[in-house]
């Protein structure tokens, strides 16, 4: 490879110290505000999204038939093993960042990019889709309530318009939140979360008592062509078949997408720096997340398939008129509250981990190093949050931003497969780092991991991976021209800290290597507190 500013390649590594002494850096460093109930309504938040009223029942008319219940099952295997491998990783490099920052230390600083890169992608789509799908709800909300908007407004309130009103001012008010600090969007977050949960259970307990037994045969309906016009999964293409939808291969290609409903586990390792005793509380908070997420969409899965024949149910909202379909017309305007209410904290939580990953990388100066300082007025990544709040605005506007879904899922399954290797990696390189979790039976765990998210890759459409391709080498390319000639790993000697801007007051995290000789550098990493300096932060304690 060529040689960088340094003289050193671009497959550099950032040493572990460095992931953790970086944290000290007045200008660099979060305050601790993540218990662990925070991490698991972090969790909650985001993954519990407009998915659990829509994505089962579009899945189960379109692809999967009543069998989309095991998709979901399926997709929750594969998202558990992939969330303990990176509970393993967070408690092991409790620095926000995710994979990204996993991928730096065990990998090398392009390899990380790119991670990050994909980091970037699923985000700010994720951002985008749900704000447009949100003005959809807004305006099933209202309606059901009954207040009608006049046509020539109610055509700027669809996820389809081209000029939608509500997903760029939606997204503006999240971005605002966010930046004026984590402490005020959690305790929102918190409310709103157990409100969308207490729809969840009044909407399963309700279905329950409408379940028609006959609506779950067939269970798994006999496969049928794709369209001639369909784009084929990577599968197909190499295999030179169509699957179509439905069979056996159905209940797969539906896994892949409804993947997208279980993301947001990875987002809670993007919060470690955030976090109090990250190194148990964000892998607990991670597993806890999935599990509990898991059986909610289970649960409405079950009862949506049960309560009317799997061909009905691929309208725009499934949940609410299957409710109708039954006679519960006031549960349908609880679920499009709920739904509602559910969206907007998914927006919140994907940016707040997008303005982590962003303040990452600006530390790093992969990116425009301001982008890696603390607002001293408001102790948030502030920049990097606008800035994730305006990309996801700008994307919004694109009428037919609901067609990216899938880059979404892509992008996490990108992260996903690097953390299964970066398990096995670190476990070779730095056997004796402190690690908070531990993945049971390795390598086996790791490379079921890698082989259900390579499988549930090649299930999406030759058409996303074109795109995904596209972003990547766009990404290659910023990276060569910017991130590693500015990486502060190459100029670390001329790094300006800027010291003294700001501090929150919580100490931060220090590598510490404990040998038995003098003069060894063998033995165990961990991290301990530190306390903020004296000159730091003065305005703070004043």
């Amino acid at each position: 490879m060529a040689p960088s500013a340094n003289g050193q390649t671009v497959g550099r590594r950032l040493p572990v110290e460095s992931a953790f002494t970086r944290v000290e850096d007045a200008r660099h460093r979060l305050p601790r505000l993540f218990g662990r109930r925070d991490l698991v309504v972090l969790g909650l938040g985001v993954m519990i999204g407009s998915g659990i009223f829509s994505l089962s029942g579009k899945q189960a008319a379109n692809v999967a038939g009543p069998a989309v219940i095991v998709s979901f099952l399926v997709a929750a295997v594969v998202c558990v093993l992939a969330a303990a491998c990176y509970a393993e990783l967070s408690s092991t490099i409790p620095v926000s960042g995710s994979a990204y920052t996993f991928s730096y230390v065990t990998f090398g600083e392009m390899w990380a990019w790119l991670v990050g890169w994909a980091l970037v992608l699923e985000l700010v789509t994720a951002a985008a889709i749900v704000a447009r799908v949100c003005s959809a709800y807004f305006l099933a909300t209202l309606d059901g309530f009954g207040v009608s908007l006049p046509a020539g407004a109610a055509q700027f309130f669809g996820p389809d318009a081209k000029v939608n009103l509500v997903a760029p001012v939606l997204l503006l008010i999240m971005t605002a939140l966010i930046v004026t600090g984590t402490k005020l969007s959690t305790r929102v977050l918190t409310v709103v979360v157990l409100a969308k949960v207490a729809v969840i259970l009044l909407v399963v307990i309700v279905g329950a008592t409408h379940i028609n037994w006959a609506n779950y045969h067939p269970f798994v309906p006999m496969s049928r062509a794709a369209p001639a016009a369909a784009s084929p999964t990577v599968l197909g293409w190499i295999l030179d078949s169509s699957f179509g939808s439905f069979g056996m291969m159905g209940i797969f290609t539906a896994a892949s997408s409804i993947v997208f409903a279980f993301i947001g586990f990875d987002l809670i390792a993007t919060a470690s720096e955030d976090a109090r005793n990250p190194r148990k509380t964000v892998p607990q908070g991670m597993l806890l997340g999935v599990g509990a997420v898991t059986i909610l969409y289970v649960a409405m899965a079950v009862v949506l398939v049960g309560m009317r024949p799997y061909g009905q149910l691929g309208g725009a909202a499934p949940v609410s008129e299957a409710m109708n379909a039954v006679g519960a017309g006031w549960a349908a305007k609880v679920v499009n509250l709920g739904a509602l209410l559910a969206m907007t904290t998914v927006i919140m939580v994907v940016l707040i981990a997008q303005s982590r990953v962003l303040f990452n990388m600006g530390r790093d100066g992969l990116l425009p190093k301001s982008l890696g300082r603390v607002s001293r007025v408001y102790s948030s990544p502030a920049r990097a949050a606008t800035t994730a709040g305006l990309a996801a605005v700008v994307l919004t506007l694109y009428p037919k931003v609901l067609e990216l879904e899938e880059l979404l899922v892509i992008g996490a399954l990108f992260c996903f497969a690097f953390c299964a290797v970066g398990v096995l990696t670190l476990r070779r390189t730095e056997p004796n780092l402190e690690r908070g979790f531990r993945v049971p039976m390795v390598p086996l765990i790791p490379l079921l991991s890698l082989g259900a998210t390579l499988w549930l890759m090649l299930n999406l459409k030759t058409s996303t991976w074109t795109k995904f391709g596209v972003w990547m080498l766009l990404g290659a390319a910023i990276y060569g021209l910017y991130g590693r000639w500015h990486s502060r790993l190459a100029n670390e000697e001329s790094w300006d800290f800027e010291i003294g801007d700001t501090d929150p007051g919580t100490g931060g995290l220090q590598a510490i290597r404990s040998s038995s000789s003098p003069g060894s550098d063998t033995g165990e990493l961990r991290a301990v507190r530190t306390p903020p300096k004296s000159t730091r932060g003065k305005h703070m304690r004043s």
